[in-house]
């Protein structure tokens, strides 16, 4: 069962920071079709958040069509984004956190390796468009 995490430096509302965690996993295949997602209860109780955040976050799943909620069950993914090739590239995922150990090592924290990540790839995004 998927675990949430807020970030309340990441300027991104919580309710899109639940949104993301869950589409990353199905995309990632750490959720898979059948899987149940933790009750509105118990993450408002782990996060200590508004259940109108959670009942947000899972209406917006539910809109897309990856979870369907179960009256008195639960609420379940009824579909999967994991891209077969994500799960095949173990070596990428081996070497980023090789990258990311010299990172921190290098003395950078969190905020300063997600910043030259995110402008290295917006770079070579950019790049490849040209």
């Amino acid at each position: 069962m998927i675990e949430f995490h807020l970030d309340a430096r990441s300027g991104v509302s919580p309710y899109l920071q639940l949104v993301r965690q869950v589409r990353q996993a199905l995309r990632l295949g750490l959720l898979r079709e059948g899987d149940q997602l933790p009750t509105v209860k118990d993450v408002v109780a782990r996060l200590a958040i508004n259940p109108n955040t959670v009942l947000k976050a899972y209406r917006e799943l539910e809109h897309e069509g990856l979870i369907a909620a179960r009256p008195g069950v639960g609420t379940f993914v009824t579909r999967t984004l994991s891209d077969a090739s994500l799960a095949a590239h173990g070596h990428l995922r081996h070497e980023l956190r090789r990258w990311l150990s010299r990172a921190r090592q290098a003395g950078l924290d969190d905020e300063s390796i997600e910043a030259l990540f995110m402008t290295t790839f917006r770079a070579a995004a950019e790049e490849d468009i040209a």
